[in-house]
């Protein structure tokens, strides 16, 4: 494999929102954002995320580790320091890491009986 790192130090989503109801059986199909960050390099990245609400300030640092030469996908539900997300509320969020990375954000809305799943890279701020 090749010791190029892949990706960008910033990163930005706009559509994060958690329902407050759904339908699905814990754990694996309540209704979630999911962020998917992809480290190929030969450090560990420090994540740093802030989350932006459309009524209220901003929230962060929520810090995440990501080994070297790894992946790991985590909910946005489970971000609970400095504070827990609210559920039923618009947000969004700017991703800075101390090593280049990429960023996939995944949401699971399971409040209808019908399971919706959507994908998309977050954007690239560098």
């Amino acid at each position: 494999m090749s010791n190029k790192a892949v990706g960008m130090k910033k990163w930005a989503f706009s559509d994060g929102y958690i329902p407050v109801q759904s339908t699905g059986h814990e754990p694996d199909f309540v209704s979630s954002d999911k962020l998917s960050v992809l480290n190929t390099t030969k450090e560990d990245a420090t994540i740093n995320i802030t989350l932006y609400f459309t009524d209220g300030e901003p929230v962060g640092e929520f810090k995440i580790e990501v080994k070297a030469e790894r992946v790991r996908k985590f909910r946005i539900n489970d971000l609970i320091d400095p504070q827990a997300i609210p559920l039923g509320v618009a947000y969004a969020g700017v991703i800075e890491s101390n090593v280049p990375v990429v960023v996939q954000f995944t949401k699971q809305n399971t409040a209808q009986s019908k399971l919706a799943l959507m994908g998309t890279m977050a954007f690239p701020l560098d």
